[in-house]
């Protein structure tokens, strides 16, 4: 695999000399010219210890540094050792400057007020008066002196000065790859599994404040110093599902930018989480009734013109998976419910559906039963209360006519049916 990247390397990124000029290696240079080039790698973070930091650890921080940075590249991987192991590990490093320097260049040549860097998407902010906090630095952005940057994914803030000193990615492409919550309660592993250091910047902590105070996020349960770790609070999902508890805790900013985000995914399937919470919590069962009786009118409305035209279906946009399935829930759908403003939403959302299937619409009046048991009655809708729906077939009966005969008949015919 490696000979084809070194191909790669050769033909496409390493510029072949003039013709009648010939390559010499590294060992006929004069003592004076390795002392130079080793000053420059230095400079450029490219010296012979670079192997151990990781990928993308990369100190220069404009167009001219990484231009000269891919330049010592080059020249380290004519001198190393051929399928050496800091050879290869040059190679990614050169990559990884080519790619940082095309971010650079691609928002000068499209956008002027974007910057691209480590999957954030920074947009230039024009508002003069709001005070905020630079999260690279931790100091105050004066927007009347100073110009600063919105990630339009994650929100990160920053000084334009400490745009190339971040080396935090976007926490949006996190929740794009992972979309799950830690469902374990403040999974804490102590500070001597993380050595002592910030989970994050790997700076020194400790719980005595010497010299950075340890912070314990109660989503992570990992400790961070006060850069990465701002006591902002936020609603823990672990903590609502087993304890049906909404008490913010203090969480680490990646933590509260990844559960901002997550807020309004339906991730959560209770009835494998935690099935008992619904013996506990009335609020769930009768939402749960709710989300089950607007999937059974989601038929009329797909084959009604009058529903389509007025769009019905689009009273539950905020919520579109109230529409697909009856199990799925966001942790915003766990706060609303706990806060009593989703099951009173849901109802009258539920009252507007039914009115026109019921009241307003002939054609959906049209597709309504007739119980199949006692044949009289009003007509029979499969969401309302009083009725019972086989399983199998889909009938609708009244439903005290529906458990009177199951349960004091024997008859053939209606032993098939199961009701829900």
């Amino acid at each position: 695999m490696y000979i084809y990247i070194y191909i790669y390397i050769y033909i496409y990124i390493i510029e072949p000399s003039p013709p009648g000029v010939i390559k010499v290696r590294s060992e006929i240079f004069s003592s004076e010219s390795k002392t130079q080039s080793s000053e420059r790698a230095v400079d450029l973070g490219l010296a012979e210890d670079h192997f151990s930091q990781p990928v993308g650890s990369v100190v220069a921080s404009d167009v001219e540094q990484l231009k000269q940075a891919i330049a010592e590249c080059k020249r380290l991987i004519l001198e190393l050792p051929e399928h050496s192991g800091k050879q290869k590990d040059t190679v990614i490093k050169l990559i990884h400057l080519r790619l940082k320097l095309q971010e650079l260049k691609d928002p000068e040549e499209d956008e002027p007020n974007l910057q691209v860097l480590l999957e954030h998407r920074f947009s230039k902010e024009k508002s003069k008066s709001v005070k905020q906090m630079c999260d690279k630095c931790s100091t105050i952005i004066w927007g009347l002196i100073q110009t600063w940057y919105t990630c339009t994914g994650c929100y990160y803030r920053c000084h334009s000065k400490c745009m190339n000193l971040i080396n935090k990615p976007c926490v949006r492409s996190k929740v794009s790859h992972q979309s799950e919550y830690e469902l374990s309660i403040c999974p804490e592993v102590g500070l001597d599994k993380q050595d002592y250091r910030c989970a994050e910047c790997r700076t020194p902590i400790s719980l005595r404040g010497v010299p950075n105070e340890a912070r314990q996020c109660d989503y992570t349960g990992q400790y961070y110093c006060n850069s990465c770790h701002w006591n902002d609070t936020a609603i823990i999902p672990a903590r609502v599902i087993h304890n049906w508890a909404f008490e913010p805790r203090k969480v680490c900013r990646t933590s509260m930018r990844y559960l901002a985000l997550m807020m309004s995914r339906p991730v959560l399937k209770l009835k494998e989480i935690n099935p008992l919470l619904f013996n506990f919590v009335e609020e769930l069962v009768e939402i749960r009734k709710l989300r089950q009786d607007i999937l059974l009118m989601k038929p009329y409305f797909i084959t009604c013109k009058e529903a389509m035209e007025a769009r019905l279906l689009l009273h539950l946009q905020d919520r579109q998976h109230f529409v697909e399935n009856d199990e799925m829930y966001s942790l915003q759908d766990l706060i609303d419910t706990s806060r009593g403003r989703l099951s009173c939403s849901l109802t009258e959302i539920h009252t507007t559906f039914a009115k026109h299937i019921k009241l307003d619409c002939e054609k959906c009046q049209a597709k309504g039963f007739m119980c199949e048991l006692c044949k009289e009655g009003d007509i029979l809708f499969p969401f309302d209360s009083h009725t019972s729906v086989c399983h199998d077939c889909f009938a609708v009966f009244h439903r005290f006519v529906f458990e009177h005969i199951r349960y004091n008949t024997n008859f053939i015919t209606f032993r098939s049916h199961s009701s829900q």
